[in-house]
């Protein structure tokens, strides 16, 4: 096993999230779809997980049987290959099924179309892809711009220099594949947002009541894409 990058210093927090962790609402939430999704998968299907860091997923689907592999920048294990997946090295048309969480706006503009578009070229026609995203338009950014000027973004620019709205990332999208659904996870309505960044493992029950309620993916700071690639 191999860690760099983030990983040689926080060691395996997605493996055991802290409970103040801001995030932790939205990761779960994102996780829980993710296992859904995968869970619609059958076992034979081959799965690559992209920018997977210490493969959660991965290992977790590996030990129930299913063909899942991952590739990251900063870690390696028995499952998973350290490598940027821009060249991932594999093959046209050799995977059934891809996902990508919370890895696209880590990217610099000019990378992430060229992701999308390796994504699309490893899948085989037909095939299905999860990418998630954040999203800068989210409601608490848009009020925001609205009285001061300013946006609410997703993340430091440090982290995230590929931080767009999720219309952008729909236009990308678009190019390469077909949008079969958009879940939007978290609208940053101020009140929750408060308490989510104050005490994140008491609002996750609060997180569950909004994002059936309100999760309109416009409002919502994370969007969750299920995708297929064109047949023709």
């Amino acid at each position: 096993m191999k860690r760099s990058g983030e990983y040689a210093h926080r060691g395996d927090y997605h493996i055991h999230p802290e409970k103040d962790w801001p995030y932790l609402p939205v990761y779960l939430q994102k996780m829980a779809l993710a296992r859904k999704f995968l869970n619609s998968c059958s076992r034979d299907q081959v799965v690559y997980d992209m920018g997977c860091g210490e493969g959660v997923l991965v290992n977790e689907y590996r030990q129930a049987g299913y063909q899942i592999s991952g590739m990251d920048l900063n870690y390696s294990s028995e499952f998973i290959i350290q490598r940027n997946f821009l060249n991932s090295g594999l093959a046209d048309n050799s995977a059934d099924v891809i996902i990508c969480t919370d890895v696209i706006e880590h990217l610099i503009f000019s990378d992430q179309e060229k992701a999308i578009a390796e994504f699309a070229r490893i899948l085989k026609p037909g095939g299905l892809a999860l990418i998630s995203v954040p999203n800068l338009a989210h409601l608490a950014s848009r009020i925001s711009f609205f009285f001061t000027g300013k946006l609410v973004r997703t993340s430091g620019i440090d982290r995230h220099p590929g931080d767009r709205p999720a219309g952008e990332y729909i236009k990308m999208l678009k190019k390469h594949f077909r949008i079969i659904r958009r879940i939007g996870v978290f609208p940053t309505f101020p009140v929750i947002s408060i308490f989510t960044v104050i005490m994140p493992s008491n609002v996750i029950w609060l997180h569950g009541i909004y994002n059936r309620l309100l999760g309109y993916p416009n409002w919502c700071f994370l969007n969750v894409f299920y995708l297929e690639k064109p047949r023709a």
